[in-house]
């Protein structure tokens, strides 16, 4: 997983297995590239069966995370959208994450 400056960058991937595919897994951050974001994620990843809703509710969620103290409603935001199998938000050496993932290495 790619976060930036956070020292959880690169050490930490999603498990994605064959069956649960095909798969949209999108991702925001407000500290790594050029696109404008509101939030400071250094990695909002979403995940659904729908890409589109995938890249729509990683950039909401990652909008939400200006603090780690944000993470917990970033996400119970993201679970009550219908069609989001997962969420991870990592923000510094914090990290959140909630549904039906699976992450390797930490």
């Amino acid at each position: 997983m790619y976060a930036g400056d956070s020292p959880l960058n690169g050490k930490i991937a999603l498990k994605i297995y064959p069956e649960k595919t095909p798969l949209g897994i999108c991702t925001s951050s407000g500290t790594v590239g050029h696109a404008l974001s509101f939030g400071k994620a250094d990695a909002a990843v979403v995940i659904s069966k729908d890409a589109f809703l995938a890249d729509a509710v990683a950039t909401a969620v990652g909008n939400r995370v200006k603090s780690v103290s944000d993470i917990q409603k970033a996400m119970e935001f993201a679970s009550k959208i219908e069609g989001i199998e997962g969420v991870l938000v990592i923000i510094g050496d914090s990290i959140g994450a909630w549904g039906d993932i699976e992450i390797d290495g930490l």
